[in-house]
């Protein structure tokens, strides 16, 4: 029958193989740099791309399956522009205004009211796309959405998959809002220059 490692036997054992180990890694690691530069036609070998997008976006705040749910609510004391209330959202995206149009995709994200004197959204999202060629690609956005003005742009800061490198523009307009349920649909238009 054999023995069993005695625990000062063990211990050292594990001991010495663990620095082993690390003393192994951290010799790897010195060939390899944090951060270096780099031929952007590595990466890059296509030329770019300007493509338009239109598509309908749909906020549903009511009825059982609700896609933007409020997640934080403003102060009591807040102002008429409800400052300081977050919402995520997994809006559709749609060919036409209507619901039942085609779906091509989702916006995930949130939206924040970030003013004071009017109501003046912070909007995040990704334009999760199902459709196509762009299935799994998104297009990013990050910006300013001061909701009662007829035209709003927002800039598109990135995007994966067809947009990686993205950048570009985003118009939004409103096509239809109801003011007891608070749905709303907004027609979108992006300007994207990718690769």
């Amino acid at each position: 029958m054999a023995k069993a490692l005695s625990p000062f036997i063990f211990f050292s054992l594990l001991i010495s193989s663990t620095l082993s180990v690390i003393l192994v890694t951290a010799e790897n690691y010195e060939d390899h740099v944090f951060g270096r530069s780099l031929d952007p036609k590595l990466i890059v070998s296509k030329k770019q791309k300007l493509s338009h997008f239109r598509f309908y976006w749909h906020d549903i705040v009511s009825g059982p399956k609700p896609t933007a749910v409020k997640i934080v609510p403003p102060p009591a004391n807040t102002s008429a522009s409800g400052f300081g209330f977050v919402a995520m959202i997994d809006d559709p995206i749609t060919i036409g205004p209507e619901l039942s149009s085609k779906l091509v995709g989702r916006a995930q994200g949130f939206y924040a009211s970030a003013s004071q004197q009017e109501v003046s959204l912070l909007m995040s999202m990704n334009f999760a796309f199902i459709e196509g060629k762009y299935n799994g690609s998104t297009i990013t956005v990050l910006g300013r959405n001061p909701v009662f003005h007829t035209v709003r742009e927002m800039p598109v800061i990135g995007g994966s998959g067809l947009f990686r490198f993205a950048r570009g523009y985003v118009q939004a307009r409103t096509h239809k809002f109801d003011i007891k349920s608070k749905d709303a649909t907004v027609e979108y238009n992006i300007y994207v220059l990718h690769y």
